[in-house]
C-alpha cells in the first residue's frame, strides 16, 4: 500500500472511530439527547479530519485542494454534519444506535464527496478561464512562431505526404515540423528527413504516443507548440485557429470532437466512438473539469506552458492526454476547447480493446501518482 494511502486510511479509520465512540459514550453513558450527542461527536471528528489530513495525508493535489481552504471545508463539513445528525435522529427510532449511526455516516460521506467535487470543479474552471494576453506577460520563448510535432510509428508510407500537406496548409506561417519516430524499426525517420522535416527525433524503442509527443515537444523551438497525428485526421489548416487562440493568451488549446460546432466529415467506426465516450466518462476518476473530449489528437500550447506540462508528465501511452489535463488543473494553467473538423481514417494504429485496457490502467496510475505527490510543479 502506498504511504499516502496508508495515511489516508489511518486518519479515516481513527476519525470514524472517534465519531462513533463519542456518540455512544455521550448517548449511552452520559445520557445526552441523540441530537446533542451526535452534534458533539461529528464536530470533534470533523476537526480531527481537517487537521490530520491537512498535516499528514495530502500533497498539492487538485482533488484535495479544499483541505487548504478552511472556509470551504467548514461550510461543506457543517452541511454534512447536519445530514448526519438529522439522519441519525430519524433512524434511531427504528434502528438501534450503532446501525443508525452507520447509515447516517454513509449519507453524510456521500454528500461530502459530491459537494467537495462540485466546489473543486468550479475552482478548476475558474482557474482555466483566466486567459492572459501576451501584452501582459510578454512573448513566449522560442525561435519560430509555430512548431508542429508529429508522433509517428511505422509511418514510412505516408509521413512525406503528411509533411507536404502541413507545409501547404501553413505556408504563410513560420513553422517548424518535428517528426518523432517512436521506435518504428522501418524507414519512418529517413522518410521524414527526406521529406524536409526540420527535426527528426528517433526513439530507440517503441514507447508509446505519450513518450513520442513528449520528446518532440521538449525538442521543439516554437513559441507555440502543437501536435497532430501522422494520418492528419484533423485537416492541418485547423492548426491556424489553435495558433491564434494560443497567441491571444491561452496556455493550452485543445480540439474537441464533442464541441457543438465540430464538423465530422467521415465518422469513425461505432465501436471506436463508443469506447472513446466511455473512456471520457472514466476520466472523472482523475479530472475535475467537465471536458467534452480529452483524447482529440489536435492540441496546442504556449511554449513555456508546454515545457512545464511535458517536463512533469510521466505517462507514455494514449492516456498521456488525460495526464496533461490533470497537470493543467494542478498548475492552474488556462485552457480553451475549440471545435474541430474531423476526417476519421481507417488506418489508425489504435487497437480498441487492448488500448482501452491500457488507458484504464494509466488512469489508475495517474490517480496514484497525483495522490502520492509525484507531480510537483517543475521550475519555470
Amino acid at each position: 500500500m502506498r504511504p499516502w494511502l496508508r495515511r489516508f486510511a489511518a486518519v479515516g479509520t481513527v476519525v470514524t472511530c472517534v465519531d462513533v465512540a463519542l456518540v455512544l459514550v455521550l448517548r449511552v453513558a452520559v445520557g445526552l439527547p441523540v441530537l446533542l450527542a451526535d452534534a458533539i461527536a461529528v464536530s470533534a471528528a470533523a476537526a480531527l479530519s481537517f487537521t490530520w489530513h491537512r498535516r499528514y495525508t495530502f500533497d498539492d493535489d487538485p482533488h484535495v485542494r479544499l483541505v487548504h481552504e478552511p472556509g470551504a471545508f467548514l461550510r461543506v463539513g457543517l452541511a454534512a454534519a447536519a445530514i448526519d445528525v438529522v439522519a441519525l435522529r430519524l433512524l434511531v427510532n427504528g434502528l438501534s444506535l450503532l446501525p443508525a449511526k452507520a447509515v447516517s455516516l454513509g449519507l453524510a460521506a456521500a454528500f461530502r464527496l459530491a459537494a467537495y467535487r462540485r466546489l473543486l470543479a468550479v475552482r478548476v474552471r475558474t482557474d482555466q478561464q483566466r486567459r492572459t494576453a501576451t501584452a501582459e506577460r510578454g512573448q513566449a520563448p522560442g525561435d519560430v512562431r509555430l512548431s508542429v510535432v508529429i508522433p509517428a510509428y511505422k509511418e514510412s508510407a505516408r509521413i512525406a505526404v503528411a509533411i507536404a500537406k502541413l507545409r501547404d496548409a501553413l505556408s504563410g506561417i513560420e513553422t517548424e515540423i518535428v517528426v518523432v519516430d517512436d521506435g518504428s524499426g522501418d524507414d519512418t525517420a529517413a522518410a521524414a528527413a527526406r521529406a524536409g522535416a526540420d527535426q527528426v527525433v528517433a526513439l530507440p524503442e517503441n514507447r508509446g504516443k505519450g513518450a513520442a509527443v513528449r520528446a518532440g515537444v521538449l525538442s521543439a523551438r516554437g513559441r507555440t507548440i502543437a501536435f497532430t497525428d501522422a494520418d492528419l485526421a484533423y485537416p492541418p489548416a485547423q492548426l491556424t485557429r489553435l495558433l491564434a487562440e494560443v497567441e491571444s493568451g491561452w496556455d493550452m488549446v485543445v480540439g474537441s470532437r464533442r464541441h457543438v460546432d465540430t464538423t465530422t466529415l467521415v465518422r469513425a467506426r461505432r465501436l471506436r466512438e463508443l469506447s472513446g465516450r466511455l473512456f471520457n466518462l472514466l476520466t472523472l476518476v482523475v479530472l475535475l473539469g467537465q471536458y467534452r473530449d480529452t483524447q482529440c489528437g489536435l492540441k496546442a500550447f504556449r511554449s513555456d506552458s508546454a515545457r512545464r506540462l511535458f517536463t512533469a508528465s510521466k505517462v507514455d501511452g494514449f492516456a498521456f492526454d488525460v495526464e496533461l489535463f490533470h497537470l493543467a488543473e494542478r498548475y492552474r494553467i488556462s485552457l480553451c476547447e475549440v471545435p474541430v473538423e474531423l476526417a476519421n481514417t481507417e488506418t489508425s494504429s489504435v487497437r480498441v480493446g487492448v488500448d482501452a485496457m491500457r488507458m484504464i490502467r494509466d488512469l489508475v496510475r495517474i490517480r496514484g501518482l497525483a495522490s502520492a505527490g509525484a507531480y510537483h510543479d517543475p521550475p519555470h
